[in-house]
Protein backbone atom coordinates (compact mmCIF):
# COMPACT_ATOMS: atom_id res chain seq x y z
CA UNK A 1 0.00 0.00 0.00
CA UNK A 2 1.47 4.14 -0.60
CA UNK A 3 -0.03 7.00 -0.15
CA UNK A 4 0.01 9.77 -2.32
CA UNK A 5 0.93 13.51 -0.73
CA UNK A 6 -0.35 16.55 -3.59
CA UNK A 7 0.75 19.64 -1.75
CA UNK A 8 2.87 22.90 -1.91
CA UNK A 9 6.74 22.65 -0.54
CA UNK A 10 7.12 26.22 0.18
CA UNK A 11 8.95 28.98 1.92
CA UNK A 12 7.11 31.12 4.64
CA UNK A 13 7.17 34.11 6.54
CA UNK A 14 5.10 34.12 9.57
CA UNK A 15 4.09 37.20 12.22
CA UNK A 16 2.13 36.07 15.51
CA UNK A 17 1.65 38.09 18.58
CA UNK A 18 4.52 35.75 19.86
CA UNK A 19 7.49 36.31 17.45
CA UNK A 20 8.56 36.24 13.54
CA UNK A 21 9.91 33.36 11.65
CA UNK A 22 11.48 34.44 8.21
CA UNK A 23 11.31 32.09 5.46
CA UNK A 24 11.08 28.66 7.36
CA UNK A 25 10.17 25.72 5.38
CA UNK A 26 5.91 25.59 4.91
CA UNK A 27 3.48 24.59 2.50
CA UNK A 28 0.42 22.22 2.48
CA UNK A 29 2.46 18.76 1.29
CA UNK A 30 5.25 19.95 3.42
CA UNK A 31 2.71 19.49 6.65
CA UNK A 32 0.73 17.02 5.67
CA UNK A 33 3.69 14.78 4.51
CA UNK A 34 5.62 15.03 8.06
CA UNK A 35 2.63 14.89 9.96
CA UNK A 36 1.37 11.19 8.20
CA UNK A 37 5.29 9.94 8.30
CA UNK A 38 4.50 9.40 12.00
CA UNK A 39 2.18 6.61 11.36
CA UNK A 40 3.26 5.42 7.80
CA UNK A 41 6.60 5.04 5.33
CA UNK A 42 5.13 4.67 2.44
CA UNK A 43 4.61 8.36 1.26
CA UNK A 44 4.94 9.88 -2.48
CA UNK A 45 5.16 13.45 -2.51
CA UNK A 46 4.20 15.22 -5.99
CA UNK A 47 4.46 19.24 -6.18
CA UNK A 48 7.28 21.41 -7.73
CA UNK A 49 10.06 23.62 -5.76
CA UNK A 50 13.08 26.07 -7.18
CA UNK A 51 16.71 25.03 -7.23
CA UNK A 52 16.48 27.73 -3.62
CA UNK A 53 15.09 24.84 -1.54
CA UNK A 54 17.76 23.73 0.81
CA UNK A 55 18.78 20.36 0.12
CA UNK A 56 18.93 19.01 3.69
CA UNK A 57 15.26 19.61 3.87
CA UNK A 58 14.23 17.15 1.14
CA UNK A 59 16.84 14.52 2.74
CA UNK A 60 14.44 15.33 6.17
CA UNK A 61 11.40 14.44 3.88
CA UNK A 62 13.55 11.39 2.81
CA UNK A 63 14.17 9.95 6.17
CA UNK A 64 11.11 10.05 7.42
CA UNK A 65 10.09 7.68 4.61
CA UNK A 66 9.30 9.96 1.64
CA UNK A 67 9.25 9.58 -1.89
CA UNK A 68 10.41 13.01 -3.95
CA UNK A 69 10.66 11.33 -7.04
CA UNK A 70 7.16 13.27 -8.33
CA UNK A 71 8.85 16.28 -6.54
CA UNK A 72 9.91 18.71 -9.63
CA UNK A 73 13.04 20.82 -9.04
CA UNK A 74 13.22 23.90 -11.47
CA UNK A 75 16.41 24.80 -11.90
CA UNK A 76 16.95 28.55 -11.87
CA UNK A 77 13.91 29.07 -10.72
CA UNK A 78 12.20 30.01 -6.80
CA UNK A 79 9.88 28.17 -4.98
CA UNK A 80 6.44 29.58 -3.58
CA UNK A 81 6.79 32.01 -0.67
CA UNK A 82 3.96 33.06 1.36
CA UNK A 83 4.04 35.82 4.41
CA UNK A 84 1.25 36.73 6.58
CA UNK A 85 0.64 38.11 10.15
CA UNK A 86 -1.56 36.79 12.45
CA UNK A 87 -4.08 38.58 14.40
CA UNK A 88 -4.17 38.88 18.69
CA UNK A 89 -6.81 35.68 18.79
CA UNK A 90 -4.63 33.69 16.12
CA UNK A 91 -7.73 32.91 14.21
CA UNK A 92 -7.58 35.32 11.80
CA UNK A 93 -5.11 36.47 9.80
CA UNK A 94 -3.47 38.99 7.14
CA UNK A 95 -1.54 37.76 3.97
CA UNK A 96 1.26 40.29 3.71
CA UNK A 97 3.02 38.77 0.56
CA UNK A 98 2.57 36.01 -2.10
CA UNK A 99 4.69 34.92 -4.48
CA UNK A 100 3.42 32.01 -6.75
CA UNK A 101 6.80 31.30 -8.23
CA UNK A 102 6.95 27.74 -9.80
CA UNK A 103 3.48 27.52 -8.71
CA UNK A 104 2.35 30.03 -11.67
CA UNK A 105 2.53 27.32 -14.68
CA UNK A 106 2.54 24.02 -12.57
CA UNK A 107 0.89 21.57 -14.07
CA UNK A 108 1.93 18.08 -12.00
CA UNK A 109 3.33 14.38 -14.16
CA UNK A 110 2.56 11.70 -11.71
CA UNK A 111 5.79 9.25 -11.95
CA UNK A 112 5.20 5.41 -13.14
CA UNK A 113 5.32 4.36 -9.03
CA UNK A 114 2.58 7.51 -7.93
CA UNK A 115 -0.30 6.25 -10.38
CA UNK A 116 -1.43 3.03 -8.74
CA UNK A 117 -1.76 4.05 -5.04
CA UNK A 118 -3.97 2.84 -2.27
CA UNK A 119 -5.00 6.57 -0.58
CA UNK A 120 -4.83 9.93 -1.79
CA UNK A 121 -4.58 13.40 -0.42
CA UNK A 122 -5.32 16.40 -2.61
CA UNK A 123 -3.65 19.06 -0.22
CA UNK A 124 -4.75 22.16 -1.12
CA UNK A 125 -3.99 23.47 -4.62
CA UNK A 126 -5.60 24.48 -7.59
CA UNK A 127 -9.03 22.52 -8.13
CA UNK A 128 -7.35 22.46 -11.28
CA UNK A 129 -3.96 20.58 -10.47
CA UNK A 130 -6.06 17.96 -8.06
CA UNK A 131 -8.05 17.53 -10.80
CA UNK A 132 -5.08 16.71 -13.26
CA UNK A 133 -3.39 14.08 -10.50
CA UNK A 134 -6.94 12.34 -10.09
CA UNK A 135 -7.05 11.60 -13.73
CA UNK A 136 -3.54 10.49 -14.27
CA UNK A 137 -4.11 7.46 -11.90
CA UNK A 138 -4.44 4.34 -13.30
CA UNK A 139 -6.87 3.08 -10.77
CA UNK A 140 -9.00 4.75 -8.25
CA UNK A 141 -7.47 4.99 -4.55
CA UNK A 142 -9.18 2.60 -1.88
CA UNK A 143 -9.91 6.90 -0.37
CA UNK A 144 -9.47 9.73 -1.56
CA UNK A 145 -9.23 13.01 1.12
CA UNK A 146 -9.19 16.71 -0.64
CA UNK A 147 -8.41 19.79 1.23
CA UNK A 148 -9.58 23.28 0.00
CA UNK A 149 -9.92 27.07 0.95
CA UNK A 150 -12.26 30.04 0.78
CA UNK A 151 -9.74 31.29 -2.07
CA UNK A 152 -10.62 28.77 -4.62
CA UNK A 153 -14.43 29.02 -3.71
CA UNK A 154 -13.91 32.92 -4.87
CA UNK A 155 -12.38 32.17 -7.98
CA UNK A 156 -13.25 28.60 -9.13
CA UNK A 157 -16.42 27.31 -7.74
CA UNK A 158 -17.29 25.13 -10.62
CA UNK A 159 -14.41 23.61 -10.86
CA UNK A 160 -13.81 23.08 -7.22
CA UNK A 161 -17.16 21.64 -7.15
CA UNK A 162 -16.31 19.18 -10.19
CA UNK A 163 -13.18 17.84 -8.13
CA UNK A 164 -15.28 17.55 -4.95
CA UNK A 165 -17.56 15.72 -6.31
CA UNK A 166 -15.30 12.38 -7.15
CA UNK A 167 -13.34 12.61 -3.28
CA UNK A 168 -14.56 10.56 -0.98
CA UNK A 169 -13.38 12.86 2.21
CA UNK A 170 -13.65 16.79 2.21
CA UNK A 171 -12.13 18.39 4.62
CA UNK A 172 -12.53 22.53 5.32
CA UNK A 173 -13.12 24.84 8.00
CA UNK A 174 -15.86 26.35 9.13
CA UNK A 175 -16.33 29.63 7.34
CA UNK A 176 -15.60 27.43 4.44
CA UNK A 177 -18.13 25.23 4.95
CA UNK A 178 -20.87 28.06 5.24
CA UNK A 179 -19.46 29.49 1.77
CA UNK A 180 -19.31 26.28 -0.54
CA UNK A 181 -23.12 25.25 0.86
CA UNK A 182 -24.56 28.44 1.46
CA UNK A 183 -26.12 27.47 4.93
CA UNK A 184 -25.05 29.17 7.79
CA UNK A 185 -25.51 26.40 10.40
CA UNK A 186 -23.07 23.55 10.45
CA UNK A 187 -25.19 20.72 10.29
CA UNK A 188 -27.20 21.96 7.59
CA UNK A 189 -23.95 22.70 5.60
CA UNK A 190 -22.78 19.33 6.04
CA UNK A 191 -26.04 17.90 4.77
CA UNK A 192 -25.79 20.12 1.65
CA UNK A 193 -22.27 19.25 0.87
CA UNK A 194 -22.66 15.52 1.42
CA UNK A 195 -25.09 15.45 -1.59
CA UNK A 196 -22.21 16.90 -3.96
CA UNK A 197 -20.68 13.55 -3.78
CA UNK A 198 -18.46 13.21 -0.67
CA UNK A 199 -19.20 10.48 1.46
CA UNK A 200 -17.62 12.18 4.43
CA UNK A 201 -17.06 15.52 5.78
CA UNK A 202 -14.87 16.88 8.26
CA UNK A 203 -15.42 20.61 9.00
CA UNK A 204 -12.59 22.02 11.15
CA UNK A 205 -13.18 24.88 13.94
CA UNK A 206 -9.42 25.42 14.55
CA UNK A 207 -9.18 25.45 18.94
CA UNK A 208 -12.12 24.81 19.35
CA UNK A 209 -11.56 21.08 17.53
CA UNK A 210 -13.19 19.39 14.44
CA UNK A 211 -16.72 18.01 13.07
CA UNK A 212 -16.81 14.84 11.07
CA UNK A 213 -20.05 14.15 9.31
CA UNK A 214 -21.51 10.92 8.04
CA UNK A 215 -24.92 9.31 6.84
CA UNK A 216 -23.86 7.27 10.06
CA UNK A 217 -23.51 9.96 12.76
CA UNK A 218 -21.41 13.38 13.13
CA UNK A 219 -18.66 13.03 15.77
CA UNK A 220 -16.85 15.77 17.69
CA UNK A 221 -13.20 15.10 18.58
CA UNK A 222 -12.04 18.75 20.81
CA UNK A 223 -8.75 20.39 20.64
CA UNK A 224 -6.37 19.97 23.54
CA UNK A 225 -6.09 23.28 25.37
CA UNK A 226 -2.36 24.32 25.28
CA UNK A 227 -0.33 26.95 27.31
CA UNK A 228 1.49 28.47 24.64
CA UNK A 229 0.49 28.16 20.63
CA UNK A 230 2.86 30.07 18.31
CA UNK A 231 1.85 29.52 14.57
CA UNK A 232 -1.20 27.59 13.78
CA UNK A 233 0.02 28.00 9.95
CA UNK A 234 0.41 24.19 9.30
CA UNK A 235 -2.42 22.88 11.76
CA UNK A 236 -5.24 21.92 9.22
CA UNK A 237 -2.38 20.62 7.10
CA UNK A 238 -0.83 18.66 10.20
CA UNK A 239 -4.67 17.69 10.91
CA UNK A 240 -4.80 16.56 7.46
CA UNK A 241 -1.38 14.30 7.61
CA UNK A 242 -2.33 12.65 11.26
CA UNK A 243 -5.49 11.92 9.58
CA UNK A 244 -4.74 9.92 6.55
CA UNK A 245 -1.43 8.25 7.93
CA UNK A 246 -3.82 6.85 10.56
CA UNK A 247 -6.25 5.29 8.28
CA UNK A 248 -3.30 4.52 6.10
CA UNK A 249 -1.58 2.62 8.63
CA UNK A 250 -4.45 0.52 9.85
CA UNK A 251 -6.37 -0.20 6.13
CA UNK A 252 -9.36 0.70 7.56
CA UNK A 253 -11.88 3.64 6.73
CA UNK A 254 -14.88 2.50 8.26
CA UNK A 255 -16.87 5.42 10.48
CA UNK A 256 -15.50 3.60 13.68
CA UNK A 257 -12.22 3.98 12.18
CA UNK A 258 -12.33 7.74 11.02
CA UNK A 259 -13.33 8.88 14.48
CA UNK A 260 -9.83 7.75 15.72
CA UNK A 261 -8.01 8.92 12.89
CA UNK A 262 -9.73 12.48 13.86
CA UNK A 263 -8.26 12.55 17.21
CA UNK A 264 -4.49 10.84 16.09
CA UNK A 265 -5.23 14.43 13.84
CA UNK A 266 -5.82 16.69 16.09
CA UNK A 267 -2.90 15.35 18.24
CA UNK A 268 -0.57 15.75 15.87
CA UNK A 269 -1.59 19.33 14.97
CA UNK A 270 -1.71 20.27 18.59
CA UNK A 271 2.18 19.49 18.83
CA UNK A 272 3.05 21.45 14.96
CA UNK A 273 1.55 24.96 16.79
CA UNK A 274 3.35 24.97 19.50
CA UNK A 275 6.64 26.23 17.51
CA UNK A 276 6.93 28.36 14.07
CA UNK A 277 6.63 26.20 11.03
CA UNK A 278 7.17 21.96 10.70
CA UNK A 279 9.78 22.09 13.41
CA UNK A 280 7.91 20.13 15.73
CA UNK A 281 6.41 17.23 13.31
CA UNK A 282 10.47 16.40 12.74
CA UNK A 283 11.32 15.67 16.08
CA UNK A 284 8.31 14.22 17.98
CA UNK A 285 8.33 10.29 18.51
CA UNK A 286 5.81 7.71 19.10
CA UNK A 287 5.89 8.12 23.24
CA UNK A 288 5.05 11.72 22.54
CA UNK A 289 2.24 10.85 20.58
CA UNK A 290 0.95 8.12 22.88
CA UNK A 291 1.34 10.54 25.89
CA UNK A 292 -0.50 13.36 24.21
CA UNK A 293 -3.45 11.01 22.82
CA UNK A 294 -3.52 9.59 26.06
CA UNK A 295 -4.25 13.54 27.25
CA UNK A 296 -7.17 14.20 24.69
CA UNK A 297 -8.68 10.74 25.79
CA UNK A 298 -8.92 11.64 29.10
CA UNK A 299 -10.02 15.21 28.18
CA UNK A 300 -13.32 13.21 26.06
CA UNK A 301 -13.49 10.41 28.85
CA UNK A 302 -16.95 11.07 30.99
CA UNK A 303 -18.72 8.52 33.02
CA UNK A 304 -22.26 9.55 34.05
CA UNK A 305 -25.84 7.92 35.00
CA UNK A 306 -28.57 10.47 33.32
CA UNK A 307 -31.50 10.74 35.98
CA UNK A 308 -34.08 13.23 35.00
Amino acid sequence: MSLLVLGTVAFDTIETPFGKADRIIGGAGTYVALASSHFYNDIKLVSVIGDDFPSEELTELQKRGVNLDGLEIRKGEKSFFWAGRYHNNMNSRDTLATELNVLENYSPILPESAKNVDYLMLGNFAPAVQKSVLDQLTSRPKLVVMDTMNFWMDIAMEELKSVVKDVDVLTINDEEARQLSGEYSLVKAAQVILQMGPTHLIIKKGEHGALLFHQEGMFYVPALPLEEVFDPTGAGDSFAGGFIGFLAKTDDFSFENMKRALVFGSVVASFCVEEFGPNNLKIIDEEAIRSRTDEFLNLMDISMTVTI
